[in-house]
């Protein structure tokens, strides 16, 4: 049995078919069922956020495991396996903990050390156990891998700046317009990340929001929490032409912004498009009054103090390696445990049928036969000794789980 990590995120897969692969929290509970169905996953959690779509099972074989998360994500997504396929990376057994670790320490995310990220995973967690999809295995996995993100945001310098998208936005538009008390702002789309930018901007007092989308009741909903305006999609054209700076970031798989909403202008306007794929089009790249920013434009500006967090991010890994040690001592009782009850019940029982066996042959006192229980436990805990300890001391790793199937097999231990 061992853990897997399969997904794909910002690095390895291309921006347009990460956004068709993002799971929304509608299906995750179907997205649990349908991996739990099989009868060699034991447990899953879900983890599906505009840069990643992951999911980590415990599986019996390594394989099966495999191809029922990269089929369970076709389902899901209405992907065929063939256009992602190649996109995917899996981690196996330490390896999946390890990157479980990273990305909840924020040290595998868009902007190095981003806080974000671990709210996502803790939330994935909860659901996971609510369906039931997540108990004595995935269970202790991420209650330490989001107790070890939360001590890298205490412990390590990596948390001593708030580090997100959102606040890279929010510091991005200071950084260009400086006065956001007296401007009308325009937000295209009410997704994470769209959402996450207005209630930045929301905190800073611009002088009005605007809040657009297709679905007017997901408008409504952001419209109120940041003191805003809700419209629908077919009034996108005027609250373009009025807007002094627009935040997109919608869902859409073609451009909702076009070089005519723009009325020639003497002041400028800014606009960032940190949708994937790309809401803008790029010709309005060529409007002398516009400026347009990209989300590249926003990692570049968030990681402008990259060489700082990357010094932070190694001490993070450091303390990140002490929580991965202290978790295989505790999955070493939760899984090794278990196996090493059984094994040393399957020895004992077969010692006690031989000494029964030959019990009929032999006339012993009792003091005789006890001098041969002693002796033959004495035994079979020394022929038992060195496989337990090697066991104890690889819980977790790929060895261990070798070594494990290995003594199943070899005991024929079910």
């Amino acid at each position: 049995m061992s853990y897997l990590a399969v997904g794909l995120n910002h690095r390895s897969a291309p921006p347009e078919l990460l956004e068709q692969l993002t799971l929304s929290n509608d299906v995750m509970a179907k997205a649990l069922a349908e991996l739990t169905s099989h009868a060699f996953v034991n447990e899953a959690v879900v983890i599906s956020t505009c840069n990643r779509t992951e999911f980590y099972v415990h599986a019996e074989r390594f394989h099966d495991g495999f191809r029922a998360c990269r089929d369970a994500l076709s389902v899901l997504s209405g992907v065929d396996a063939d256009r992602f396929g190649e996109y995917l990376y899996v981690h196996h057994a330490s390896d999946a903990v390890q990157h479980l670790f990273n990305v909840s320490a924020g040290l595998d995310s868009v902007v190095l050390g981003e806080h974000e990220i671990l709210g996502q995973v803790r939330s994935s967690w909860e659901v996971a156990r609510i369906e039931g999809a997540a108990s004595t295995l995935l269970d202790p996995l991420f209650e330490h891998a989001v107790a070890a993100g939360r001590k890298v945001r205490t412990d390590t310098a990596i948390g001593q700046r708030t580090v997100s998208l959102a606040h890279s936005a929010v510091e991005l538009v200071e950084d260009r317009l400086h006065d956001l008390g007296s401007r009308r702002v325009l937000v295209v789309g009410t997704g994470e990340v769209g959402a996450s930018v207005a209630d930045a901007l929301a905190r800073r007092g611009v002088a009005s929001m605007s809040v657009c989308n297709r679905t007017l009741e997901s408008a409504e909903a952001l419209a109120r929490r940041v003191d805003g305006s809700a419209h629908p999609f077919s009034e996108l054209g005027q609250l373009v032409a009025e807007a002094d700076l627009i935040i997109s970031a919608t869902g859409a798989s073609g451009f909702v912004i076009e070089p005519e909403m723009f009325p020639a202008r003497d002041e400028r306007v800014l606009v960032i498009d940190l949708a994937v794929p790309r809401d803008v089009s790029p010709g309005v790249m060529s409007l002398d009054w516009i400026d347009l920013l990209l989300l590249a434009d926003l990692q570049a500006f968030a990681n402008a103090n990259i060489s700082e967090r990357q010094a932070a991010a190694e001490s993070a890994r450091v303390l990140l390696d002490e929580e991965m040690d202290r978790y295989r001592r505790t999955i070493s009782a939760t899984e090794v445990k278990p196996l090493l009850g059984s094994l040393y019940r399957s020895a004992d029982d077969d010692r006690l049928n031989e000494l029964e066996r030959i019990r009929r042959y032999h006339d012993l006192s009792p003091e005789q036969w006890e001098a041969v229980d002693a002796a033959t436990r004495a035994v079979v805990a020394k022929l038992l000794h060195e496989p337990s300890s090697a066991l104890r001391r690889a819980a977790g790793t790929h060895r261990g789980d070798r070594l494990a199937e290995a003594i199943r097999e070899l005991f024929d231990l079910s």
